[in-house]
């Protein structure tokens, strides 16, 4: 049985050392990637500055702890004039070819390191979501609420080809609401209410080597 909302939120005012400890790794672990990867990075950002019309960074109001908004930054991979749906579909032709390079690879989330520095987001945790997403959330499913997203989690590794399993759906919008969306959010409570430093530190080691998702985590 899921933990209340407020007897959650209580117990997480309560684990100070916890949280005092995810923050101070995920400042550390920004700012060595800041430092070990401002090569790629600008590597990047010059690729995207010749090869696609429009600005390098894409930002966009991301839903984070305690349902407040912040605005996410991430390499553009899209056409700079776009539908703006926050599904995205493989082979779409709003997604670029350096784009979808940088999309395949997860390249174009790096930026959210700066998410992470400032405080808005955290290494490890459930993936902001745009707010009509957000407010889709009710009850208990709102636990996803309770603490910062992050730039990777359960969830994304499990769903790493999503744009690809959207893309033999017939229909990929109403698959993500009925299916994708909701297993995410149960993934992601899970995460929540089980999480551990060792576990974080396994998702990233999973992220990092493209390692395979597997529901016996869960247990």
């Amino acid at each position: 049985m899921h933990k209340s909302i407020d007897t959650f939120q209580i117990s997480l005012r309560h684990n100070f050392p916890v949280m005092f400890t995810k923050r101070l790794f995920d400042i550390t672990f920004s700012l060595l990637g800041f430092l070990f990867l401002w090569p790629i990075l600008l590597m990047i950002g010059l690729l995207i500055k010749i090869r696609m019309p429009g600005s390098v960074f894409f930002t966009q109001y991301r839903i984070g702890r305690n349902a407040q908004p912040f605005k996410m930054v991430k390499f553009r991979s899209m056409q700079a004039v776009h539908n703006g749906t926050s599904v995205t579909v493989k082979g779409e032709s709003m997604i670029t070819p350096l784009g979808a390079i940088l999309r395949k690879y997860k390249l174009d989330e790096l930026p959210e390191l700066w998410n992470v520095l400032k405080g808005d987001m955290s290494i490890v945790g459930p993936r902001p979501d745009v707010p009509g997403y957000a407010d889709k959330l009710i009850g208990n499913d709102r636990l996803v609420l309770s603490i910062r997203p992050g730039i990777t989690c359960l969830a994304s590794l499990k769903y790493s080809n999503e744009e690809e399993l959207l893309a033999l759906q017939k229909d990929p919008y109403n698959y993500n609401e009925e299916v994708i969306f909701p297993d995410k959010v149960r993934i992601n409570i899970h995460y929540i209410q089980n999480r551990t430093f060792g576990l974080d530190l396994k998702i990233i080691l999973y992220t990092l080597f493209g390692l395979k998702f597997e529901e016996t985590h869960l247990n």
